[in-house]
């Protein structure tokens, strides 16, 4: 029912583009920049109010044209706009990029897959989705602060590094005050999204990390090689903070995926310090490697810490956390990492520790999937939920009490077993199982 007024508008729009926007010269009629043109703005308003509130309501009054209003004829006006428009684009997707960078955005995000995979793995029968996305949010918040205070502290250091010189702070693209309240900002939000949606202990865990990793590690960086070990404990802290924020405590057995990061982290890094070792050098970092011209020292602790690995999965298995299947596919991938730091211990060149490096990068993302697959529910989450509904006066269902029966029956005896024990289980089926005395 507007196609009348729409087509007034267009005519009347062609018709003074043609003649009463521009002179006979091309420029534009200044008359458009008078005050007349506020008045008519002002005039055609009033008008639209009159006709939508006095006409009666007919077709006829709504088929009536509108007169068109002279600024979205005018072409000075667009272009103001449109370039307005264009610089604020521009703007936002230049501090996008800037905080992306100063974020870390990909590590954040390996630190967030870590938390939620401890997240995952201290729930019990069902998982809270919304107690999982708030802890991601609040692990992915409080990561980017450390990593943006990690780049304040390092920004003379990063300038004289050609793998980090471009950052946004070495690079001048972003200030370095403007750096410290873009960290503290998502730092403290971060914090308080952890309190307020799962738990304090949670949320102390992700403080403290934040602490160790921007005021311990990254100075003693420049200090002594330790750093590496120090680096080791803050990378393993997240899924223990997703196992607290889901179970609400820490057990023995919350310690299993923080143990394998631990492990897994020292080989990664030290493959990377070794492959890098003069980009280090000239940016004044306290590597491993820059003590160990022939690589034998650097080697042989990444393979000690490679095969620290392999007890992982009989671990997890005997203190009730995944399936029996885990400990064999975890050893499986764990001799595939310890074959490839044995070849950098054998021949230690650049090329073996990149080998080595991109083993690691592998081995991580396929291990916590597989832990995710044969996890068992964590039965003090079980029974604490089942208690929080007896005391609410709810009924649980007798189907979902007997589906976690068979679980809790195979791991009841929590007392330690032979190592013969280890040696009955897959894939050694045919050695005979052990009997115990009642």
């Amino acid at each position: 029912m507007w196609r009348g007024a729409a087509a007034g508008v267009c005519s009347q729009i062609a018709s003074s583009s043609r003649g009463g926007l521009f002179t006979s010269s091309g420029a534009i009629s200044s008359s458009l920049l008078a005050p007349k043109f506020l008045s008519s703005i002002a005039g055609n308003d009033a008008l639209r109010k009159r006709s939508l509130f006095s006409a009666p309501f007919s077709s006829t009054a709504v088929e009536s044209p509108i007169a068109p209003l002279p600024h979205l004829r005018n072409p000075l006006v667009g272009f103001v706009l449109s370039e307005n428009l264009a610089k604020i684009g521009g703007t936002a997707r230049h501090f996008g990029r800037c905080y992306w960078e100063l974020s870390k955005a990909k590590l954040s995000l390996l630190v967030v897959a870590t938390s939620g995979a401890g997240f995952v793995l201290g729930s019990g029968t069902v998982i809270d989705l919304t107690g999982l996305c708030c802890t991601c949010a609040g692990t992915m918040a409080v990561a980017a602060a450390a990593n943006s205070l990690n780049q304040v502290f390092e920004v003379k250091n990063d300038a004289k590094m050609k793998r980090t010189r471009n950052r946004p702070l070495p690079s001048g693209r972003l200030s370095v005050p403007h750096a410290v309240a873009w960290a503290s900002m998502v730092g403290l939000s971060g914090t308080a999204l952890l309190a307020a949606k799962t738990n304090d202990l949670s949320a102390g865990l992700a403080a403290s990390n934040l602490a160790l990793y921007a005021f311990i590690y990254t100075p003693l960086k420049q200090i002594h090689p330790v750093n590496t070990w120090v680096g080791a404990v803050v990378g393993a802290i997240p899924p223990l903070l997703g196992w607290a924020a889901a179970a609400g405590e820490i057990s023995a057995n919350s310690f299993i995926l923080p143990a394998a990061l631990y492990f897994w982290q020292i080989p990664h890094f030290m493959a990377l310090a070794y492959f890098c070792r003069s980009d280090y050098a000239a940016g004044g970092f306290k590597m491993f490697s820059l003590n160990d011209a022939s690589g034998w020292r650097t080697s042989l602790v990444s393979l000690r810490n490679a095969l620290y690995l392999l007890p992982v999965g009989y671990l997890a298995y005997h203190w009730g956390l995944t399936g029996g299947w885990f400990a064999v596919e975890s050893t499986i991938l764990t001799a595939g990492m310890t074959l490839a730091a044995a070849s950098f211990a054998v021949e230690r060149t650049p090329a073996k520790a990149r080998r080595m490096f991109h083993a690691s990068l592998l081995y991580l993302p396929i291990f916590m999937s597989v832990l995710l697959v044969h996890r068992l529910p964590h039965r003090a989450t079980v029974n604490a939920a089942e208690d929080e509904y007896r005391i609410e006066g709810w009924n649980i269902n007798s189907s979902q009490i007997e589906e976690t029966k068979p679980r809790q029956r195979a791991h009841k005896d929590d007392r330690p077993m032979p190592p013969v024990a280890y040696a009955s289980a897959a894939p050694f089926p045919f050695l005979p199982a052990p009997v115990y005395a009642s």
